[in-house]
């Protein structure tokens, strides 16, 4: 007879995605993840074989889960600035939940393994692709209305935009103050006018 899950998919990657946003790679064992999905290690194997590629699902979730579904409703909810301006809050908002200081998952990840992972280092840096073209997508539409300032190629002003959200994220590990967080999207955002 065929061995069939009995768990629901998402749900055991959303868990294995909290243990390892809280934890890292490296520091969530095995028992961690057995523990925290409720389901055994032969079925966790049986269907993700190792750590490693429970941990690669888990990053795509959340790539879905968070990029994905937050620029849809930036597009559809917010105009070329404010879409900008609702992403980093977005991000604060998420990574300073309940006054912690998890940072984001995606860049937790590029730190812990991008620089030795392939698989990994692939996925991170689409994440950032899109999200510098988003970037790119808002400041050319914000352009058009005459909501932005033009300053010179939207591409580049993206990147600038792009490495201060990864420097604020990296920085919410640290010091996850909300005002000194939002003082660097104000500072960032200046770029746009």
């Amino acid at each position: 007879m065929p061995w069939e899950k009995q768990f629901d998919e998402n749900d055991v990657l959303e868990k294995a995605m909290q243990a390892f946003w809280d934890k890292g790679y490296a520091a969530t064992s095995m028992q961690d993840l057995v523990k925290c999905t409720g389901i055994n290690r032969g079925s966790l194997y049986a269907t993700y074989s190792d750590k490693h590629s429970l941990f690669v699902a888990s990053l795509r979730m959340y790539e879905q889960k968070m990029l994905h579904q937050l620029l849809f409703k930036l597009r559809s909810n917010y105009g070329p600035r404010d879409s900008i301006r609702q992403f980093f809050l977005a991000f604060i908002e998420d990574v300073t939940e309940g006054g912690g200081n998890r940072g984001c998952f995606m860049t937790n990840t590029a730190l812990e393994l991008a620089p030795h992972d392939a698989n990994v280092r692939e996925i991170v840096a689409n994440a950032q692709s899109q999200i510098e073209d988003f970037f790119a997508e808002m400041i050319n539409k914000g352009i058009a209305q005459g909501e932005i300032a033009p300053r010179g190629p939207a591409i580049e002003t993206a990147r600038g935009l792009l490495a201060s959200l990864i420097g604020l994220l990296v920085l919410t590990r640290s010091r996850p103050e909300r005002e000194l967080l939002h003082t660097i999207v104000e500072e960032a955002l200046r770029r746009l006018t």
